[in-house]
Protein backbone atom coordinates (compact mmCIF):
# COMPACT_ATOMS: atom_id res chain seq x y z
CA UNK A 1 0.00 0.00 0.00
CA UNK A 2 2.85 2.64 1.07
CA UNK A 3 4.62 1.97 -2.76
CA UNK A 4 1.54 2.20 -4.38
CA UNK A 5 0.45 5.74 -2.61
CA UNK A 6 4.05 6.68 -3.41
CA UNK A 7 3.36 5.68 -7.32
CA UNK A 8 0.34 7.58 -7.48
CA UNK A 9 2.05 11.28 -6.26
CA UNK A 10 5.30 9.80 -8.44
CA UNK A 11 2.77 9.94 -11.17
CA UNK A 12 1.23 13.21 -10.28
CA UNK A 13 4.01 15.00 -10.22
CA UNK A 14 5.16 14.25 -13.60
CA UNK A 15 2.21 15.45 -14.65
CA UNK A 16 2.93 18.52 -13.35
CA UNK A 17 6.39 18.81 -14.59
CA UNK A 18 5.67 17.43 -17.96
CA UNK A 19 3.16 20.18 -18.30
CA UNK A 20 4.50 23.27 -16.54
CA UNK A 21 8.20 22.04 -18.25
CA UNK A 22 6.37 22.23 -21.79
CA UNK A 23 4.09 24.60 -21.40
CA UNK A 24 6.65 26.88 -20.82
CA UNK A 25 9.00 25.63 -23.83
CA UNK A 26 6.06 25.87 -26.11
CA UNK A 27 5.39 29.02 -25.22
CA UNK A 28 9.21 30.46 -24.95
CA UNK A 29 8.75 33.83 -26.39
CA UNK A 30 5.87 34.63 -23.23
CA UNK A 31 7.85 32.73 -20.75
CA UNK A 32 10.71 34.39 -21.99
CA UNK A 33 9.36 37.92 -21.46
CA UNK A 34 7.52 36.86 -18.55
CA UNK A 35 10.77 35.75 -16.36
CA UNK A 36 12.12 39.10 -17.62
CA UNK A 37 9.25 41.34 -15.62
CA UNK A 38 10.71 39.83 -12.43
CA UNK A 39 11.84 41.65 -9.65
CA UNK A 40 15.33 40.11 -10.22
CA UNK A 41 18.43 41.38 -11.39
CA UNK A 42 19.01 40.40 -15.32
CA UNK A 43 21.90 38.27 -14.81
CA UNK A 44 19.90 36.17 -12.42
CA UNK A 45 16.61 36.32 -14.60
CA UNK A 46 18.23 35.27 -17.56
CA UNK A 47 19.57 32.28 -16.07
CA UNK A 48 15.97 30.93 -14.50
CA UNK A 49 14.22 31.64 -17.72
CA UNK A 50 16.21 28.76 -19.15
CA UNK A 51 16.88 26.83 -15.82
CA UNK A 52 13.27 26.29 -14.49
CA UNK A 53 11.82 24.83 -17.40
CA UNK A 54 14.69 22.41 -17.76
CA UNK A 55 14.73 21.75 -14.54
CA UNK A 56 11.04 20.59 -14.39
CA UNK A 57 11.86 18.74 -17.45
CA UNK A 58 14.76 17.05 -15.75
CA UNK A 59 12.54 16.08 -12.90
CA UNK A 60 10.21 14.34 -14.71
CA UNK A 61 13.39 12.07 -15.75
CA UNK A 62 14.57 11.73 -12.60
CA UNK A 63 11.19 10.63 -11.34
CA UNK A 64 10.66 8.01 -14.45
CA UNK A 65 13.57 5.94 -13.44
CA UNK A 66 12.41 3.55 -10.46
CA UNK A 67 15.83 4.20 -8.71
CA UNK A 68 15.97 7.80 -8.61
CA UNK A 69 12.46 8.37 -7.29
CA UNK A 70 12.91 9.21 -4.11
CA UNK A 71 15.26 11.43 -5.21
CA UNK A 72 12.73 13.42 -7.16
CA UNK A 73 10.46 13.42 -5.11
CA UNK A 74 13.02 15.13 -2.51
CA UNK A 75 13.87 17.17 -5.23
CA UNK A 76 10.05 18.19 -6.24
CA UNK A 77 8.93 19.29 -2.81
CA UNK A 78 12.37 21.13 -2.56
CA UNK A 79 11.45 23.11 -5.83
CA UNK A 80 7.31 23.74 -5.10
CA UNK A 81 8.92 25.39 -1.36
CA UNK A 82 10.97 27.53 -3.45
CA UNK A 83 8.04 28.12 -5.30
CA UNK A 84 5.62 28.70 -2.42
CA UNK A 85 8.03 30.86 -0.89
CA UNK A 86 8.35 33.07 -4.15
CA UNK A 87 4.50 33.07 -4.04
CA UNK A 88 4.12 33.68 -0.25
CA UNK A 89 6.78 36.97 -0.64
CA UNK A 90 4.30 38.14 -3.86
CA UNK A 91 1.22 37.20 -1.40
CA UNK A 92 2.94 39.99 1.24
CA UNK A 93 3.75 42.74 -1.06
CA UNK A 94 7.81 42.02 -1.04
CA UNK A 95 8.12 43.11 -4.24
CA UNK A 96 7.34 46.07 -6.47
CA UNK A 97 5.04 44.44 -8.80
CA UNK A 98 3.87 41.14 -8.95
CA UNK A 99 4.53 39.04 -12.02
CA UNK A 100 3.52 35.47 -12.76
CA UNK A 101 5.95 33.08 -14.80
CA UNK A 102 3.52 30.08 -14.26
CA UNK A 103 2.44 27.58 -16.79
CA UNK A 104 -1.04 27.35 -18.85
CA UNK A 105 -4.03 27.48 -16.26
CA UNK A 106 -1.59 27.40 -13.16
CA UNK A 107 -0.78 31.15 -14.10
CA UNK A 108 -4.61 32.26 -13.90
CA UNK A 109 -4.62 31.30 -10.25
CA UNK A 110 -5.06 34.12 -7.56
CA UNK A 111 -2.05 34.10 -5.15
CA UNK A 112 -3.92 32.09 -2.59
CA UNK A 113 -4.50 29.27 -4.90
CA UNK A 114 -0.99 29.20 -5.97
CA UNK A 115 -0.58 28.99 -1.96
CA UNK A 116 -3.07 26.31 -1.94
CA UNK A 117 -2.19 24.49 -4.53
CA UNK A 118 1.66 24.26 -3.82
CA UNK A 119 0.94 23.81 -0.12
CA UNK A 120 -1.00 20.93 -1.53
CA UNK A 121 1.94 19.36 -4.14
CA UNK A 122 4.44 20.12 -0.95
CA UNK A 123 2.13 17.79 1.41
CA UNK A 124 1.83 14.87 -1.58
CA UNK A 125 5.96 15.33 -1.89
CA UNK A 126 6.60 14.73 1.94
CA UNK A 127 3.92 11.77 1.49
CA UNK A 128 5.38 10.17 -0.78
CA UNK A 129 8.71 10.52 0.52
CA UNK A 130 7.91 9.00 3.58
CA UNK A 131 5.94 6.42 1.90
CA UNK A 132 8.60 5.45 -0.21
CA UNK A 133 9.93 2.05 -0.35
CA UNK A 134 12.74 0.77 -2.55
Amino acid sequence: MKSKISHIINIIFILLWTYTGLEKLINWEATYKAFHNQPFPPELTEILAYSIPVTELLLVLILLIPQSRKLGLLLSTLLMTVFTTYIGLVWVGAFPRIPCTCAGFIESMSWEGHLIFNGLFIALGIIGVMRFES
